[in-house]
């Protein structure tokens, strides 16, 4: 079975390739074969260029479909969709974004669901999943002795993106039991990040006090990190939902799929110390 990886050098999607190393023939999806991650096979492509997917897809039974965030996230995901099933691919799982809806109170939200529901519309076996918040988030949050936290005051249930390769792992190597299914999916508690300062006082031998950022703080601050203005807004949008409560909830749903708990804040916090503080 052979399963292709789309945005292969991000986050996510890398960490699904860590993740299913050695339990199935895997093919990598780049724009730049500069930037070729290590170790599988290695097609260049361009989700928004749909004359350069055939060869990507061809030959493959599974994909793990995830588009970049922008205003023409909808084309990205319908060409792919497009090349799956000339090429014959049974099986998408497809990352979307939690809350996904056309009340969803961002403008990627409501793009996520034009094209979860093309995906279910067709005759490819799909599954969805929507992850919260990731922990990975708040790296390059902590600054001497503050931890500067956006989104604000809001409790979130907030996951890392290793859990949500991990659970991408699972449904790709035997994506029929999960078929026409969509998941959300969280970190095991629901926090608020002025209550992690005890654990980050603990990682860094030292007390760290708790600035909340708000989202309009955040905006312009994102801006001059480098972040597009399209990416920024919507960031922003998200920050505003999850310091109004928004994302204040957990379920239970990685667990009864990978049959293991979680990661917790307090985990990531350890395990990323270094760049917390980056």
């Amino acid at each position: 079975m052979t399963i292709l990886i789309t945005g292969a050098n991000g986050i996510v999607s890398s960490g699904v390739l860590r993740s299913l190393r050695g339990t199935a023939d895997l093919r990598a999806l780049v724009r730049d074969r500069a930037k070729s991650p290590l170790g599988v096979e290695v097609v260049v492509g361009d989700l928004h260029h749909p004359e350069t997917l055939d060869q990507a897809f061809e030959g493959v039974d599974t994909v793990w479909l995830l588009n970049a965030m922008g205003p023409d996230s909808t084309h990205a995901s319908s060409n792919a969709l497009w090349a799956a099933r000339k090429a014959g691919v049974r099986h998408i799982v497809r990352m979307s974004a939690i809350g996904a809806g056309h009340d969803a109170p961002t403008r990627n939200g409501r793009l996520h669901i034009l094209s979860d529901i093309e995906l279910a519309a067709s005759d490819v076996g799909w599954t969805i999943v929507r992850p919260a918040y990731f922990m990975q988030n708040t790296l390059g949050s902590v600054n001497g002795d503050t931890f500067y936290g956006a989104p604000g005051k809001g409790r979130v249930g907030m996951i890392d993106v290793r859990d949500i390769a991990d659970f991408a792992a699972v449904v790709l190597r035997d994506p029929a039991p999960h078929r026409g299914e969509t998941y959300t999916i969280t970190g095991p508690e629901s926090i608020s990040l002025r209550d992690t300062t005890d654990t980050l006082s603990k990682v860094y031998g030292r007390p760290i006090a708790y600035q909340p950022v708000s989202p309009d703080d955040a905006y312009p601050a994102m801006l001059k990190a480098g972040m597009k203005e399209w990416d920024a807004a919507v960031t922003k949008e998200y920050l505003k939902a999850y310091d109004a409560g928004w994302g204040d909830y957990t379920t239970p749903t990685y667990t009864a799929v990978t049959g293991r708990p979680g990661r917790t804040f307090a985990q990531s916090a350890r395990d990323y110390a270094d760049q917390l503080g980056g």
